[in-house]
């Protein structure tokens, strides 16, 4: 037998993690509304499909952002044909654009910082690429995505050392925790040679104040690292206190802007995931010639660039679509926690992304890691939910779960609700609720049918009876 590479061999690629078991746990059987109603719900897939209705009115009414209608096809010829890796110029501005709108205008984009990439996937290979050398190391705080151990790490050489956060302090990144880790890999002889943070938080969800983001910038100027800030589900953020992008925090501390980075996405954002949209935003010349040089091994199609310079260059559009996507997501979010809470179930307290970080401690029977994968197994095998343990997101507390929210339809959320509520009651676990929600205050922010839907079953003292059956949704069809 012919041998392959090391690399293709081995075990860069993170697959054997708890986080893609249960991805391949739903593909072997996924939920169907009618053909397959026991199959097992995806929750692990951080998607937003909450406003795909309102962009598809914008598709009706805009043809020629499609080069295949009669009112876009003339442009046919110049986009099939060969693009300079740098990107179109039109559709480079118009990220540019998006993404300071999405940071409220407060900072501005330069269009020619703007380097393309297969995805944020590719974003990050990109940067780890352009930073680091095989051997060195970059920072990665507690708990974080489990797709960087592949992202940043297999065809990089690349390693991460994490900065252990707790949940004593919500999970956040402090001075003492960042000195420990760059402390902890220079014993073990890596060289550090970055920072990399999520803002908001996958998978818990939060963002970072000002303060902490100013913290962060100090210490990667004294250490002379590079700062890579994720900002991919900076448009998620639905309720105050608003996001902060590292762009701004740099406007106000001193810093070597050689070392700032940062990587995008409208994957998360837009719900465009399929697009395969990734960007490299970086303050550094020699790491923006660098990237762009790499872009054309993940460039993303012209025909894709047409189409979002279009949409993207519609101020009005781009406007309202941010305006409709935190709305949809606030009401999807306080939804399904507030469901959560009824059966005694919290979470971290958030404000943006597509995910809750579901507290399931007070269920294990064991406070181990060991303890949670065999609740884990329970929840895909019995209860048949895709939810994502902690322990595969490196957290360093057995207990805790991501769980996506934004990734399905009112009647797929209805029945995955349904399901977590037996399995809590099966187990005798259902308490008091742990805070008490008035009604007003959620029908100002719910959908009309979400809130009625609340009212029909709340007791008289406010509270949904522990032994009432979860709502169903009569308005939304499942999906065919």
């Amino acid at each position: 037998m012919v041998s392959m590479s090391k690399i293709a061999t081995g075990n860069g690629h993170g697959e054997n993690s708890p986080y893609f078991d249960g991805w391949k746990a739903y593909e072997t059987n996924p939920f169907h509304a009618t053909d397959r109603p026991d199959g097992v719900i995806q929750m692990g897939l951080a998607e937003n499909q909450l406003c795909f209705e309102f962009i598809k009115k914008w598709l009706m009414e805009h043809p020629e952002a499609s080069l295949c209608t009669p009112e876009g096809v003339g442009k046919f010829k110049e986009t099939a044909l060969f693009q300079d890796y740098h990107g179109m110029p039109e559709f480079r501005q118009a990220v540019a654009k998006f993404m300071g709108k999405v940071r409220g205008d407060r900072v501005k984009f330069d269009p020619d910082r703007v380097v393309m990439s297969g995805g944020a996937t590719g974003a990050h290979e990109m940067v780890a690429f352009c930073l680091a050398d095989p051997g060195e190391a970059l920072l990665v705080p507690t708990p974080y995505y489990p797709g960087f151990d592949r992202d940043l790490r297999w065809r990089t050489g690349v390693e991460l050392v994490p900065v252990i956060c707790e949940s004593s302090n919500n999970f956040q990144i402090t001075r003492n925790a960042l000195e420990a880790a760059y402390e902890k890999a220079e014993e073990d002889n890596l060289r550090v040679k970055g920072l990399l943070i999520t803002n908001p938080s996958n998978p818990l969800g939060t963002i970072m104040d000002r303060d902490t983001l100013k913290s962060i910038v100090r210490f990667i100027n004294e250490k002379n690292i590079h700062l890579i800030g994720d900002e991919i589900y900076a448009a998620t953020v639905f309720k105050d206190p608003e996001f902060v992008s590292i762009s701004e925090v740099i406007e106000e501390v001193e810093c070597n802007r050689d070392l700032i980075h940062i990587v995008y996405s409208l994957s998360k954002d837009m719900g465009f995931p399929g697009f395969r949209v990734g960007i490299v935003y970086s303050y550094n010349d020699a790491v923006v010639n660098c990237a762009r040089k790499m872009s054309s091994y993940g460039l993303v199609s012209s025909q894709t660039q047409h189409l979002i310079a279009t949409m993207l260059n519609d101020d009005d559009f781009v406007d309202n679509f941010i305006v409709e996507s935190k709305d949809q997501l606030s009401k999807r979010h306080k939804y399904f926690t507030w469901s959560l809470s009824q059966v005694g179930i919290g979470s971290l307290k958030s404000n943006g992304g597509l995910f809750i970080w579901m507290d399931l401690r007070k269920l294990l029977k064991e406070k181990t890691f060991d303890g949670e994968m065999d609740l884990w197994r329970v929840i895909i095998n019995e209860v048949k939910l895709n939810v994502s343990p902690g322990s595969s997101f490196h957290c360093h507390e057995p207990g805790w779960f991501r769980v996506c929210f934004a990734n399905m339809e009112d009647s797929t959320m209805e029945v995955a609700l349904s399901r977590i509520r037996t399995f809590i009651l099966k187990n005798n676990e259902a308490i008091v609720p742990l805070k008490l929600c008035r009604r007003s205050s959620l029908k100002l922010s719910l959908p009309r049918s979400l809130s009625r839907r609340m009212d029909d079953f709340m007791s008289p003292t406010g509270i949904m009876s522990p032994h009432s059956p979860l709502p169903q949704s009569p308005l939304v069809r499942a999906r065919t």
